[in-house]
């Protein structure tokens, strides 16, 4: 049929049909062809050509821009790499449920666009980075330094062979060469930033500024009991939903196994305890030491006399420690008449400590040849090496015996548990029966509510975990405080997701929260008008005695300093300079009550007090500051000229 439609015919016929023909192709056609993101892929950002900088976005056009896309397996490689450092950080109080959250991802997948953004830039400014700089970048990383410091070829293939994922040489020099491509416009910028010396001196005295202040706290407004009716309740609950929400809970099965309940396990017999004590025998015994002290002789001919040496240092009566000082060329202990002070075994060099160890207390030995020299060692004294007998350490011999009998006591009981569960995982109460413990059961929890084995940090992060959760199945043993004897096992019985509150249970809450706005509204209503008083030339002293306020005089305020709270501090701070004997008034909220204040007097701070170290510090991280700030908006700015997709489906 096709051979045919060929032969019979040409020209414009041709054309319309091979025009009908793909009609239906587009609409199967790989999406990342029309200008969208790749179907495996996250975000795509584009740029216009650079022979066309006004070059439109839209299809066929935007074909001939610069596209670089974001892999999905690029955004889990580095979601994991944040996983792994906000684990770091917060120990025990990472929540891997919690850090799943849509706003994590958008956060990683923004800094992932920001890179290919600083990636496009450079490579229309035609930044290149030559292979020179690549390897003398490479030889400057940490990871691949030999114990003398410098750049190891062995260390550097082995980390790229064992990292993740595995990298040959060529593949992470390349991704280097990628990184400081990307780094050379920010950096430039970073590395610009400045402030002067004015801007320095104004902020310090900003920094050390204080503020004599006056705070008049209002008489408690009387507590609202004015009925709320039904369309008041409905309407605040329409407007504040989401202040009336029930918390995810859980409901857990558990059993607990804890080795202060179980049976006090026999007392070990002697013949244990004796093979106890010779398996341990070295515990028992002190470490020898050795007094040394030594004549170290390098160089040429050293070896003639460092022998020399040795015959007057044993010779009757030799003055060993003068023979040191004016001999040895070992700058540490020379000084000292070659005192090395007490020695352990493993603490020299084999060839010395093989010769100091083999010596009798007040024995001159040597020469001894080592990769230092040539040694003549003295053994001063020798102390330890003795060792207690079975009779002295019976006792702690039966304490420790009885200590790993309970163990492993709790460790066979913990095994049985787990091979019961391990036949029935969603049975929690056939494992407990079948090894002769209790199974209990808590909640509804939330997460603010746990109480008993919940409250355990390790305990609430595994109920409220997605595998507990989604599967039903019984959990591994969680040791209870960090305890190695005390662990429970627990079970997700029933879960309910965080929901709305309905309005049926909600009522009071709602209610209770009208009342306290209202509240709010009259103590607001209160101090704007002794506030407009104030305005008219009223003063707070006045006020204070016709309206029966509480005055607390603050004289000396620090900015710097978060008191008497945060809030009432930025609010103090924030008012306007007084003018001559003229307070600036202002009021702040705390905790639902309205709060009056006085600013009397403006105390700059006294730049005198810094030191030239310490204003240069500033000047340096103000600097810093400034640079990052202009790297930050230059890559804003060029985000808003370039085209950015993303597909959230794909995180």
């Amino acid at each position: 049929m096709l051979q045919k439609l060929r032969d019979k015919t040409s020209g414009w016929i041709v054309t319309v049909i091979l025009g009908l023909l793909m009609i239906p192709f587009l609409f199967v056609i790989d999406n990342s062809y029309l200008g969208g993101v790749g179907a495996q892929n996250v975000a795509k950002v584009s740029a216009p050509p650079t022979w066309w900088r006004s070059a439109p976005s839209w299809w066929p056009v935007r074909m001939m821009w610069q596209h670089h896309e974001i892999s999905a397996q690029d955004f889990r490689t580095r979601f994991e790499q944040e996983r792994m450092r906000e684990r770091q950080q917060q120990g025990e109080n990472f929540d891997p449920r919690a850090f799943e959250s849509t706003e994590n991802k958008l956060a990683v997948l923004d800094q992932l666009i920001d890179e290919q953004v600083v990636r496009l830039v450079g490579e229309q400014a035609g930044v290149v980075i030559g292979d020179g700089a690549v390897r003398e970048y490479i030889t400057t990383i940490p990871g691949f330094l030999g114990a003398d410091g410098k750049f190891s070829e062995s260390n550097y293939r082995l980390a790229l062979a064992g990292g993740n994922p595995p990298r040959t040489p060529t593949q992470f020099q390349e991704l280097v060469r990628e990184s400081l491509q990307q780094s050379v416009i920010p950096s430039g910028l970073q590395n610009s930033g400045f402030v002067t010396q004015a801007e320095t001196e104004r902020l310090l005295k900003l920094l050390g500024e204080t503020r004599d202040v006056e705070l008049a706290a209002l008489p408690e407004v009387p507590v609202d009991t004015a009925p709320v009716t039904d369309a008041q309740i409905k309407q605040w609950y329409d407007s504040h939903g989401k202040d009336f929400r029930q918390a995810e809970s859980v409901s857990l099965e558990y059993v607990e196994l804890n080795g202060a309940n179980l049976p006090a396990p026999t007392a070990a017999d002697e013949a244990t305890l004796r093979k106890r004590y010779e398996d341990e025998k070295a515990k028992f015994t002190t470490p020898e030491q050795r007094q040394a002290a030594h004549i170290l002789i390098t160089g040429d001919g050293a070896e003639a006399k460092a022998a020399k040496l040795a015959v007057e240092a044993k010779a009757a009566g030799a003055d060993f420690a003068a023979l040191a000082k004016a001999n040895s060329e070992d700058p540490g202990s020379k000084a000292q008449g070659g005192d090395l002070g007490w020695v352990e075994r493993g603490a020299m060099v084999k060839p010395f400590e093989d010769a100091l160890f083999g010596a009798k207390a007040g024995e001159v030995i040597g020469p001894v040849k080592t990769d230092f020299g040539y040694h003549i060692i003295k053994v001063a004294a020798v102390r330890g090496g003795q060792g207690k007998s079975f009779e002295e350490v019976r006792d702690t011999l039966a304490a420790e015996q009885l200590k790993a009998d309970g163990e492993r006591g709790f460790n066979d009981l913990a095994g049985r548990l787990v091979d019961a569960i391990n036949k029935s995982p969603s049975d929690l109460s056939a494992a407990a029966k079948a090894v002769g413990l209790s199974m209990q059961t808590l909640g509804p929890i939330t997460r603010t509510t746990a109480t008993g084995i919940a409250a355990d940090p390790a305990v609430l992060r595994a109920a409220f975990s997605d595998v507990l959760v989604q599967d039903g199945t019984a959990s591994d043993p969680i040791a209870l405080g960090g305890s190695s004897n005390h662990s429970v096992v627990i079970r997700v019985a029933a879960h309910t997701p965080e929901q709305a509150l309905p309005l049926d249970k909600a009522r009071e809450q709602v209610i209770a929260a009208i009342r306290a706005d209202r509240q709010r509204q009259a103590g607001d209503k209160a101090a704007d008008a002794l506030l407009a008083k104030l305005k008219a030339g009223a003063t707070l002293q006045s006020l204070a005695a016709s309206e029966k306020l509480q005055l607390s005089p603050m004289p000396g305020l620090p900015r710097s300093q978060p008191v008497p709270t945060p809030e009432i501090n930025r609010a103090i701070f924030s008012a306007p300079v007084p003018a001559e004997g003229k307070p600036s008034y202002g009021k702040v909220d705390v905790n639902g009550h309205a709060l009056l204040f006085a600013v009397n007097k403006v105390n700059p701070g006294d730049i005198k007090e810094v030191t030239a170290e310490q204003q240069k510090q500033l000047k340096d991280q103000l600097s810093q500051i400034d640079g990052m700030a202009a790297a930050k908006a230059y890559i804003e700015a060029m985000r808003k000229k370039f085209v950015i997709q993303t597909t959230e489906a794909n995180l």
